[in-house]
């Protein structure tokens, strides 16, 4: 079985104009099509979320050169600019979202811009692109007492089952953020695999819970996207994120130790 590392695409909003919240990491229409001919050009095969996990899992060959092109939130462009560039080369794709932002009867007004709502939900699904999960109200997981942590992770799950009559088997961590308490709670709420961020290639070692994914910006240009597709010098187009967020992971392990002695003390 290969063991060739898989790229995971991570976007966020595709839209002309984002609002300041969501804009670095936001593409333009133009963009994302440009990236999409790029993939289609390089003889990727885009792939989804499950079927990747599965084929691992079973020691089932993958297509030649997969990559996975992944949403997180639920942002209202995917619909309106990704799905047409999606579909015009027949690629899959994953949309994991954040089912207190979505438009409808489960919003609860915390969404960073204009978010898609159920029917365009829907209507992605019945386009081939897997619906995941991607918590209820966008928390860092990692911070959350266990009630609270299954609550989300639970929540999550059956909204996207009622709305869709089939429950997520995917999932996405929130600002990328998992502990093995996390990983271990995803998988007891019935999710098969869940992908991080990273900043690096997928490789089936990582463990299903613990896959990696590359950022796509606003900033990301075709040489640098083309980069990320072949896997190329990634440690050192992300090495300034690697340098922050370790610095932040310190912070919230903090964080983490203070909550469980308040706990303790109540």
């Amino acid at each position: 079985m290969s063991e060739e590392p898989v790229p995971i695409l991570m976007y966020h909003a595709v839209a002309a104009e984002p609002n300041d919240a969501t804009r670095d990491l936001s593409v333009t229409p133009e963009a994302f099509a440009e990236q999409m001919a790029i993939v289609a050009d390089r003889g990727r095969t885009p792939v989804t979320t499950s079927e990747l996990a599965a084929a691992w899992r079973s020691g089932r060959p993958l297509p030649d050169r997969p990559v996975l092109i992944t949403f997180d939130d639920g942002y209202e462009g995917v619909h309106r600019h990704a799905l047409p560039a999606l579909a015009g080369h027949g690629f899959r794709a994953t949309l994991f979202v954040t089912t207190g932002w979505l438009r409808g009867p489960h919003d609860t007004g915390g969404a960073l811009d204009t978010m898609l709502d159920w029917d365009q939900v829907g209507e992605l699904a019945g386009a081939g692109v897997e619906i995941g999960g991607h918590s209820h109200s966008h928390p860092q997981l990692d911070q959350l007492d266990d009630e609270r942590l299954r609550s989300e992770l639970v929540r999550c799950r059956e909204i996207v089952a009622g709305q869709l009559g089939a429950a997520p088997v995917s999932f996405a961590y929130p600002y990328g953020y998992s502990d093995r308490r996390v990983r271990r709670a995803v998988r007891e709420a019935g999710y098969a695999q869940a992908l991080a961020v990273g900043n690096g290639t997928a490789r089936r070692g990582q463990g299903p819970y613990a896959l990696r994914r590359v950022t796509v910006r606003r900033g990301t240009g075709p040489a640098a996207f083309e980069r990320l597709i072949e896997g190329r010098a990634i440690a050192r187009a992300f090495a300034r994120d690697r340098a922050l967020t370790k610095g932040y992971a310190v912070v919230r392990r903090a964080r983490q130790v203070c909550g469980r002695v308040a706990r303790a003390r109540a």
